[in-house]
């Protein structure tokens, strides 16, 4: 694209003007300059400046569309020059950007902002597009929740189940980083071996060469691996053996979590663990105007509905934990 912005200033400055997002947009959804329909792909159309909406003159039902059908941003009364701000900021921000910040910054309420935020992180999903991972991939395990010793004393009893467990109560994350390469990440309800060894047949290429902690789930996989391990009671590292890439990406995931989201809902947080994985895999050598085009690539095609946010209709399709505390 011709004129993009590459710092938070010039964004707010060159999106406040509606021509702009308008031009971005366009050059965005149909590069070869041909507008066509999204619902029969007829180039028959015509924009009306008044409406801000072009109109198919092919017969078929709901004939005018604006810029957002078929995208994230549809059916929103949000106007663009607020839209394009906000997803510049989140896939930009190292720690993430809560709702209540986008609420004060544009003007919205802090509900609209949360869903906006939502509908942004369906954009940052990533498809896994690129093949398995392979070489030297670090494999690691996560628990994330409330601190046992920070809850009331009813909310206590029910997370440690009586028993003191020390992941009781608390939602798993699998992750698997190819070094020098991406991350990629699954929820998980457990770290049993029926759980965490099918993720990575699923996204690590059979003959790479992994490397994990003693977590006993692993052991059996030398059949398909070269299979290395550290054991963290004695020492992290050991010559080229250490899962620090993946304890790193963890340090990030569980500083956005505690210091700017705070509060996240078990059945969402595989969209938080997403928007970090995009951020850490597109840190190099993108600065934050290519990142930003990157992201708005991936919104057309994508609808989330406030129903299926908050699960009044069948939710996506991800493996959620049924008996998980909120943080």
């Amino acid at each position: 694209m011709d004129k993009v912005p590459f710092t938070l200033q010039e964004a707010i400055l060159y999106f406040s003007d509606y021509q702009n997002c308008h031009d971005f947009m366009v050059k965005l959804r149909w590069p070869d300059g041909k507008v066509r329909c999204p619902r029969c792909g007829s180039e028959n159309v015509a924009w009306l400046p008044n409406a801000r909406v072009f109109k198919c003159y092919m017969k078929h039902d709901r004939v005018k569309f604006s810029l957002k059908v078929g995208t994230i941003f549809e059916d929103s009364p949000i106007p663009l020059e607020k839209w394009l701000p906000v997803m510049w900021m989140l896939v930009n921000a190292k720690n993430g950007i809560s709702s209540w910040e986008i609420h004060r910054a544009i003007g919205v309420t802090q509900k609209t902002a949360w869903f906006m935020l939502q509908r942004c992180r369906l954009a940052m999903q990533d498809e896994h597009s690129g093949g398995k991972l392979g070489g030297e991939v670090e494999i690691d395990e996560t628990f994330i929740g409330g601190k046992a010793r920070n809850m009331h004393k009813g909310r206590k009893l029910k997370a440690l189940g009586g028993k003191g467990g020390g992941t009781s109560g608390k939602i798993g994350v699998q992750g698997m980083l190819q070094r020098g390469g991406k991350v990629r990440t699954e929820i998980i309800p457990n770290s049993r071996y029926g759980t965490v060894v099918p993720n990575i047949w699923k996204h690590v290429e059979f003959g790479a060469q992994v490397f994990t902690d003693e977590l006993s789930a692993y052991s059996g996989l030398r059949a398909e691996y070269i299979h290395n391990v550290i054991n963290h009671a004695v020492s992290y590292v050991e010559g080229n053996v250490h899962t620090n890439g993946m304890e790193n990406f963890w340090s990030l995931l569980k500083r956005t979590l505690g210091g700017t989201y705070v509060s996240v809902e078990p059945f969402h947080l595989f969209r938080y663990v997403d928007e970090q994985a995009f951020r850490f895999n597109n840190r190099k050598p993108m600065d934050d105007g290519h990142r930003f085009q990157y992201a708005m690539r991936k919104i057309v095609g994508k609808r989330l509905t406030y129903d299926q946010l908050t699960g009044k209709t069948d939710p996506e399709n991800r493996p959620q934990p049924e008996t998980v505390e909120p943080f």
